[in-house]
């Protein structure tokens, strides 16, 4: 007997905690049946967004189908001067990148307010000899890819570059994109060698984006 009225006893005090375990509501409201009783019910609803910032250089997802996942190819610029032009100032053209012939794909997705984007580099190519090549001799041009205006592309250096700010509108959403083609300035005299390289002799550039 004592076994069955303790557990009548916790399953009394169960069903008067079942209400505070649902999120929904019921209401029931009488009257003559001259009258038009009403009822209500209420519900919350909430819907959390997550931040959002999404970078990509080169090879990557794609972004415009909504695809923003991580992909880890590092791609690789060559820039190969004729023998008996090195030095001219006659530019020279790369050959790798997503969109070959040393062009890469840009574009930054966010979407709480403004963005900054750098480019940090570790120091000048070498080439193992103790010889270098500063990058302020790789330049980098912005075109246009599929937004209205093109994502604009740090200025590089041999250490952080200067910061490009994007703007958000009131949205507070950013999607710009860019092709960024690069250029081998070729206006220094440098020893023969092969100057940077896949991760060696500080070839390796690290784009940052920031928001808020």
């Amino acid at each position: 007997m004592k076994i069955s009225i303790a557990l009548k006893s916790l399953l009394g005090a169960g069903a008067l905690m079942l209400p505070l375990m649902v999120s929904a509501e019921s209401n029931v409201q009488t009257g003559a049946a001259t009258n038009s009783p009403g009822a209500t019910a209420h519900l919350d609803f909430s819907i959390v967004i997550p931040k959002i910032l999404y970078l990509r250089v080169g090879t990557g997802s794609l972004y415009a189908t909504g695809a923003l996942t991580s992909v880890n190819t590092i791609d690789l610029i060559t820039f190969s001067p004729a023998a008996g032009t090195v030095g001219n100032g006659t530019a020279v053209a790369g050959t790798g990148g997503d969109l070959s012939n040393g062009v890469e794909t840009a574009a930054i997705v966010s979407n709480s307010g403004n963005v900054t984007l750098n480019a940090t580099a570790s120091g000048a190519l070498g080439n193992g000899n103790g010889d270098s090549i500063p990058f302020t001799q790789i330049t980098t041009g912005s075109q246009t890819l599929t937004s209205a205006t093109a994502l604009p592309a740090p200025v590089l250096s041999n250490g952080v570059s200067t910061n490009v700010l994007l703007v958000a509108p009131a949205t507070k959403f950013i999607s710009q994109d860019a092709k960024w083609t690069y250029s081998y300035a070729n206006t220094a005299n440098a020893p023969a060698g092969t100057y940077g390289g896949v991760n060696v002799n500080n070839g390796r550039v690290v784009y940052t984006a920031t928001m808020p």
